[in-house]
C-alpha cells in the first residue's frame, strides 16, 4: 500500500474514532464493507417499565390527519394551526399572547432539549424567561421532543410545563408535511385530540374559529398598574396583550410606564403623560375597535403626544389612519423575517408573529396617505411592516423590535421613541405660561412663571 492510501486510511479512521455520526456515511462512500457501518450505533434494550405512550392526532378541517404519541396535558383542545420558524425560544413563543387560540407548529424538529426556566422575576418585576405569566396557545406540535432536557436554568422540561398548565402537545408527526400543507392551502383550523380512542374516532369534527373571539380583550389586563414609577418620561401603554419584554424595555430605558386595559380611553388621561404605546396583540384587530377610535381622536389632537406602536399596535394605527387589513395566507412568524426601511433602504432581520397586515397600496413609494407613509416593507412577501407620519409623532412597526427570542437588529426604535417623548416633553416644560393675580382696581396683572 502506497503512502498516500496509508495516509488517507488513517484520516478515515481518526474520523470514525472523533465524529462517530459520520462513520455510517463514510463506510458506505469507501468500500463494499457494508457490515463496518454499524460501528457506531447504540442499540438500547427495550424498557419494559417505561411508561405506555398515549396516542394523539393532529386534525385539520382540511380533512388531513397527523397521528403520534402525547407529551404534555392529557386533554384535546381546538386552535388555529399555524407555524413558527424559530430556531430557539419556545418558552418565550408558548407565552406571547400573540399566540393566544392558536395551535403551533414548530419547524424546528427538536424541541424540549433545554427544558422550561423558572418563574424568576427582574429588578422590575417582569418575568426573565417568559412572555406572560402562562402559556398561551392552545397546543404545540413537534417532531422530536427531547425527553431529557439540560441548561442551567431549567426547573422542569417542557412535558411537565404543559401537562400543568393544560396544554396537549404531540410529537412524532412529519412537521414539514404540516408546514407544506399550510404554506399551500393557509392557516387553517385544527383539533389536537389525545387520547386511545383518536384514531377510531372518525365522527365529523365542528372546528370552532379563535378569531371570532375578541382574543385582545382575553390577553389584556383587566386593570390598570404602573411599572418604575419614577422614571424620567411617563408612558401610558394600551395592553392589547403585551410582551413582557415590550414592558422591560421600555423601563429599562428610564420610562415610567402605566398599563392600561385595551378599550381605555386614554385621551382623558394623555395630558399627564409623555407618550402613548400600542402593544402588540392576538387575533383579528377588526375585534379592536374601541381602540382604534380612540387612536383616531388622538390623531386629531392639535398638540399630540408621541405614540408608537408593535404588531397589532401597527395594524391598529393603520385603521385609525384610515387604511384597511386582511388576513395573510399563513402569516409570518419567526426569527429570521427581513424589514426594509423605506428611509434610507437598509435590511434588518426581526422577529415577528402575526397572521394579519395593513392593506397599504394606498401608500404608493413616493405617495402619502392622510399624511402618513410606508415605513418598513417585509422583503419577502412585500407586506407592511410599518408606518410613520411625515409631520406629527406618530409610527409603528409590525415586527418585534424587542424579539425575546430573536435578533435585537431594531431595537433602536425604543431609542427613538423615548427621544421623541423626551424632547416634546422639554419642549412643553420649557414654554412660559400666565397665572392671573385675581381682580383688582387696576388693570389685571400677569406673572410668568418658568417651569
Amino acid at each position: 500500500m502506497s503512502i498516500f492510501r496509508l495516509a488517507a486510511a488513517s484520516a478515515l479512521t481518526r474520523s470514525v474514532v472523533l465524529r462517530p455520526t459520520l462513520a455510517r456515511a463514510a463506510f458506505k462512500a469507501a468500500a463494499p464493507h457494508r457490515s463496518l457501518a454499524t460501528v457506531a450505533d447504540t442499540v438500547f434494550p427495550f424498557d419494559s417499565s417505561a411508561p405506555k405512550a398515549t396516542p394523539a392526532a393532529l386534525k385539520l378541517k382540511s380533512g388531513h390527519v397527523f397521528t403520534g404519541t402525547s407529551f404534555g396535558a392529557q386533554n384535546s383542545s381546538f386552535g388555529e394551526a399555524v407555524f413558527t420558524t424559530s430556531l430557539v425560544g419556545y418558552p418565550e413563543s408558548m407565552t406571547d399572547p400573540s399566540y393566544r387560540g392558536q395551535i403551533l407548529v414548530f419547524t424546528q424538529p427538536l424541541i424540549g432539549n433545554y427544558g422550561v426556566p423558572s418563574q424568576e422575576k427582574d429588578q422590575f418585576g417582569l418575568l426573565k424567561y417568559f412572555e406572560s405569566n402562562k402559556i398561551q396557545c392552545s397546543g404545540i406540535v413537534v417532531n422530536d421532543y427531547a425527553t431529557k432536557y439540560s441548561h442551567w436554568t431549567a426547573v422542569e422540561s417542557l412535558g411537565e410545563w404543559c401537562a400543568r398548565e393544560g396544554i396537549p402537545a404531540i410529537s412524532g408527526v412529519d412537521t414539514r408535511a404540516i408546514v407544506h400543507l399550510l404554506r399551500d392551502q393557509g392557516s387553517t383550523l385544527a383539533k389536537l385530540e389525545i387520547g386511545d380512542e383518536v384514531l377510531e374516532n372518525k365522527e365529523v369534527v365542528e372546528f370552532p374559529n379563535p378569531n371570532t373571539r375578541n382574543l385582545v380583550s382575553e390577553a389584556s389586563t383587566k386593570e390598570i398598574y404602573e411599572l418604575n414609577p419614577m422614571g424620567d418620561v411617563k408612558i401610558a401603554l394600551i395592553d392589547c396583550g403585551v410582551k413582557e419584554n415590550i414592558l422591560r424595555c421600555l423601563v429599562a430605558r428610564g420610562a415610567s410606564v402605566t398599563v392600561f386595559p385595551w378599550n381605555y380611553d386614554f385621551n382623558k388621561v394623555m395630558d399627564q403623560y409623555d407618550g402613548l404605546f400600542i402593544s402588540n396583540g392576538p387575533g383579528d384587530p377588526r375585534a379592536a375597535m374601541a381602540t382604534v377610535q380612540n387612536l383616531a381622536t388622538a390623531f386629531q389632537n392639535p398638540a399630540p403626544k408621541p405614540i408608537f406602536g408593535i404588531c397589532m399596535g401597527n395594524q391598529l394605527m393603520g385603521m385609525a389612519a384610515g387604511l384597511d387589513v386582511y388576513k395573510l395566507q399563513f402569516g409570518n412568524r419567526g426569527h429570521n423575517q427581513p424589514a426594509i426601511n423605506m428611509q434610507n433602504g437598509r435590511c434588518s432581520i426581526t422577529s415577528q408573529n402575526h397572521g394579519y397586515a395593513l392593506e397599504d397600496s394606498a401608500l404608493a413609494p413616493g405617495k402619502t396617505f392622510n399624511g402618513w407613509e410606508k415605513y418598513f416593507v417585509n422583503a419577502n412577501d412585500g407586506s407592511n411592516e410599518g408606518i410613520r407620519h411625515t409631520v406629527k409623532p406618530f409610527s409603528s412597526v409590525q415586527f418585534h423590535p424587542e424579539a425575546k427570542g430573536g435578533p435585537q437588529d431594531t431595537e433602536y426604535l425604543f431609542d427613538d421613541f423615548l427621544n421623541v417623548a423626551r424632547a416634546e416633553k422639554a419642549k412643553i416644560s420649557s414654554k412660559p405660561f400666565f397665572v392671573s393675580e385675581g381682580l383688582t382696581k387696576d388693570a389685571p396683572k400677569s406673572v410668568e412663571i418658568a417651569v
